[in-house]
């Protein structure tokens, strides 16, 4: 039987004080190429020794942060997939909340695509799951996957960079209305 080291409390607390040490430096200045290990560690008040007994380099750290960004979306995309009343889009607004939360290091990694495709493939995988999971069967016109996502991903980096004025439940109530099929 294979034991699993449990990681220590101390170590825990300091990677969330670097982690929130790069989103307050990156919402004070949202270019990662003026990150330095100092600053970070300045601003989370550690130092430089205990920073690289946890991360090799400032990419170490940012690719940490995003993928452990892109396991909590995936984890919030499959919530609702799993979702048995189609018409609640809570889940949708929890999904938002969190894009929310975190849209100053999402804006970041907008700018670096890798966060768009993985959001647009979450997305697809939803949509995808929904319209096979629906009770009735999708009409013909009914708009293509990769379109509707798309649109989805587009209007989520738009509210993300300039519309964040509107809570998240309007834009889940929009995208929402946005994905059911019209009736002629």
């Amino acid at each position: 039987m294979l034991m699993t080291k449990k990681e220590d409390p101390r170590s825990i607390r300091s990677k969330k004080m670097f982690k929130h040490a790069v989103f307050s430096l990156l919402a004070e200045n949202p270019s990662i190429a003026d990150l330095t290990v100092q600053k970070i560690s300045n601003r989370a008040e550690l130092n430089r020794t205990t920073f690289y007994l946890h991360y090799q380099d400032i990419n170490d750290l940012l690719k940490q942060i995003t993928d452990e960004i892109i396991d909590e979306l995936s984890n919030k995309v499959d919530d609702l997939i799993h979702m048995k009343d189609l018409s609640n889009h809570e889940q949708f607004v929890i999904l938002l909340d969190f894009l929310y939360d975190h849209r100053k290091f999402i804006g970041v990694l907008f700018e670096m695509r890798k966060f768009e495709n993985e959001l647009f493939h979450l997305l697809k995988k939803l949509v995808a799951t929904r319209r096979e999971n629906a009770e009735k069967a999708v009409i013909k016109e009914y708009v293509d996957i990769d379109i509707k996502v798309a649109s989805m991903t587009g209007i989520i980096m738009w509210w993300l960079k300039d519309g964040i004025h509107f809570s998240s439940e309007y834009i889940a109530r929009q995208m929402y209305l946005f994905q059911r099929p019209t009736k002629e």
